[in-house]
């Protein structure tokens, strides 16, 4: 239970994805993971370049702090009921005052938990502001078709096109082969 980790990313507020949506969804969600996960992780709408490109689509609101208590209070009860904690991974509003906790999404403890290898050097990840470890993500940068106007991953749907196309069934890497000039670390 302790090795499978669920984000329920990313929250924003809307029209359509209104509190009571995400309320919902969440305790949602609860239900379904109950007795499999013990740790919920969210976070909030980040301005990435993509998410400001795609505000027209998306139409979010700025949340404020009466938007955060309820989500606080609701999520903490919802994750409660269904013996879970909620966590925040480096978001301004971290909620503990509602009984979430405020950690790294991937800790070092928890990067040893997951690998039984403890590496002192471990140290967050340069492009993150936040202090994540770094480890191997089984994803690549433009390579989702969802399409997801919220995602950070997804910027230019041109390229991700062009990646799918590259994507070979009988290969083990997401997007390509390896070639000869590759170069392969164990």
């Amino acid at each position: 239970m302790d090795n499978v980790v669920v984000r329920d990313v990313p929250i924003f507020i809307s029209d359509r994805y209104n509190l009571d949506y995400h309320q919902k969804a969440f305790l949602h969600l609860c239900e379904l993971l109950d007795g499999y996960v013990s740790k919920i992780i969210i976070s909030f709408l980040d301005e990435y370049k993509n998410v400001k490109n795609n505000y027209k689509v998306l139409k979010y609101k700025k949340i404020i702090d009466e938007d955060y208590k309820e989500i606080g209070i609701s999520f903490s009860k919802s994750a409660s009921i269904h013996n879970m904690t909620v966590q925040t991974c480096f978001e301004d509003k971290n909620l503990t005052e509602y009984g979430f906790i405020k950690d790294e999404c991937i800790s070092s403890s928890l990067a040893y938990i997951m690998t039984g290898k403890k590496y002192p050097l471990w140290k967050a990840r340069k492009e993150l502001l936040c202090s994540c470890v770094s480890m191997v993500d089984i994803g690549v940068y433009n390579s989702c078709k969802h399409f997801c106007k919220y995602c950070y991953a997804n910027y230019d749907e041109t390229i991700v096109n062009d990646n799918c196309l590259n994507h070979d069934v009988n290969f083990s890497l997401i997007i390509g082969k390896i070639s000869d000039d590759d170069i392969i670390k164990i």
